[in-house]
């Protein structure tokens, strides 16, 4: 028998309405099995729904706040990044009542996870990342079918938090601007290689609102700069919530597509890709510890994820959540 339940529509990593990635949520899921969950994400036809729930008994004695699952239209997924911040945003405008000052934590199957609500945007802690190169092959055969070549790629790897993804970072912004993908050979080559998405990214120059300012070595290697800068501070970072004074933030530009188990589609703003893109190229000295990726141009959106790695090498990924329809449900 369905019943009234709470229900929200957020748009994740933008502060406008419309501009960034939606998110259903339905703010108490108890009593729904995983058949009833997965039948409204696909009426939804969001790329995400998420129920939310309390947490298990082990988890709340861990710190658990609330229970999430994230499902596709087709599928339920270990862990998201979009549905962790816009669940997070539901709950607390909801009046949910974090147990720690500067933490919320978020139950979900790859684990509990972390999300910083003493700063602004919402930011989480990106989960634990493992990567590995790939082979020749299997880059050609994603390169091919984005309408890439091998020469505009710097570095490629799998990464894995959670959903199996593959990253690319590309020697020039409009690489990706002019990306060409074919729908048919992409999600043959994912299924090939074992993948449920794939994300490339690329450098803008970074821009200075004053005098040149002291970056790491790691940092300018990051975004071509030859000129000789002085190193920073021990321990020098920069503070989660705020921009180095004298800089704006540097920034990339991301696109990203996902199988959704029928298609592969493009994403407007993906935080799981993006944590596990900022996880790989700040280890390998390919970004700074701070920056700002801009996603969903092409598909008329303009989301913003702010990466952020803080003094004990956690990445934080941050972004602005805005609810666009407030209501119930019947479920």
């Amino acid at each position: 028998m369905t019943k009234p339940r709470p229900f929200k529509q957020v748009d994740v990593f933008t502060d406008t309405p419309y501009l960034g990635n939606p998110l259903a949520v339905v703010l108490d899921g108890t009593g729904l099995d995983t058949d009833d969950m997965q039948h409204f994400a696909h009426w939804t036809n969001l790329s995400e729904t998420t129920f939310l729930l309390p947490p298990t008994q082990q988890a709340a004695a861990a710190g658990a706040d609330y229970q999430v699952r994230i499902f596709t239209p087709a599928y339920e997924m270990p862990f998201a990044g979009h549905p962790t911040l816009g669940s997070c945003h539901a709950w607390l405008e909801a009046g949910g009542q974090p147990k720690h000052p500067e933490f919320i934590v978020q139950q979900c199957p790859v684990g509990l996870v972390r999300i910083r609500h003493n700063v602004k945007p919402l930011a989480f802690a990106a989960p634990a990342l493992s990567r590995s190169q790939p082979n020749p092959d299997t880059l050609a055969d994603l390169v091919a079918a984005l309408g890439l070549n091998t020469t505009q790629v710097v570095a490629a790897q799998h990464l894995t938090n959670g959903p199996r993804h593959f990253g690319m970072l590309l020697d020039n912004v409009q690489a990706i601007e002019n990306l060409s993908p074919q729908p048919e050979a992409l999600r043959a080559a994912m299924l090939a290689a074992g993948i449920s998405g794939i994300g490339v990214a690329a450098h803008h120059a970074p821009q200075t609102t004053g005098a040149l300012i002291k970056r790491s070595n790691r940092e300018a290697r990051a975004f071509g700069q030859r000129a000789e800068l002085d190193e920073p501070a021990q321990g020098e970072r920069l503070a989660l919530d705020q921009p180095h004074p004298l800089t704006m933030p540097p920034s990339m530009t991301v696109r990203f597509f996902f199988d959704t188990g029928v298609s592969v589609l493009e994403d407007p703003v993906t935080g799981s890709f993006n944590a596990s893109l900022a996880q790989w190229l700040m280890a390998d000295g390919l970004a700074p510890t701070h920056y700002v990726a801009t996603q969903g141009s092409q598909l008329g959106r303009c989301g913003q994820v702010h990466l952020t790695q803080d003094a004990t090498e956690q990445v934080w990924i941050g972004g602005a959540c805005v609810t666009c329809i407030d209501g119930t449900v019947r479920l």
